[in-house]
């Protein structure tokens, strides 16, 4: 499949689903995707010579559990379409992926629907354990000032154990 015709393929597909997205260069696309945990997930695409690249920023470094979440993430991958959690050297966490350049729509769509399951739905999971702590400081102070605990209700149960 040419860069063209993949280029196509995204913008229809895109187009077509609802995905807000543009094109960077002949090769780059960056799309959008409106999550439930993680509210706005930002999806690289570049095409190469032989494979199709994804990159995919889940969240930045964990404060504490490390050993934790890195296991959380491993035993994930196993499950994955496409795609696969890494650490880059930072200790930033990413969801990654190297395809065939003989995608589909179809594939684009699995693909699509496994960065939104495991970018999305994984999100909070992975932020109750990398940053259980700071969440409990964050609770406490703003509990203290009567500030809003809305954007936090989703750790309410850290909270009460």
């Amino acid at each position: 499949m040419s860069v063209a015709d993949l280029n196509s393929l995204f913008e229809r597909h895109c187009t077509d689903v609802g995905i807000a997205f543009e094109q960077v260069d002949d090769s780059t696309f960056i799309a959008t995707l409106k999550g439930e945990q993680k509210l706005a997930i930002t999806v690289a695409f570049k095409i190469g010579t032989y494979a199709l690249a994804v990159n995919i920023f889940v969240m930045r470094k964990p404060d504490e559990n490390v050993g934790l979440v890195h296991r959380y993430l491993l035993e994930t991958n196993l499950k994955i379409f496409g795609l696969s959690y890494a650490v880059n050297h930072l200790g930033d966490i990413y969801l990654t992926g190297r395809l065939p350049l003989t995608l589909n729509e179809e594939d684009l769509d699995r693909l699509f629907g496994a960065v939104l399951r495991y970018a999305d739905e994984s999100f909070n999971k992975l932020v109750e354990l990398g940053f259980e702590s700071a969440i409990r400081r964050e609770w406490a102070w703003r509990e203290s000032r009567g500030e809003s605990l809305e954007n936090l209700q989703a750790f309410a149960h850290l909270i009460t154990e």
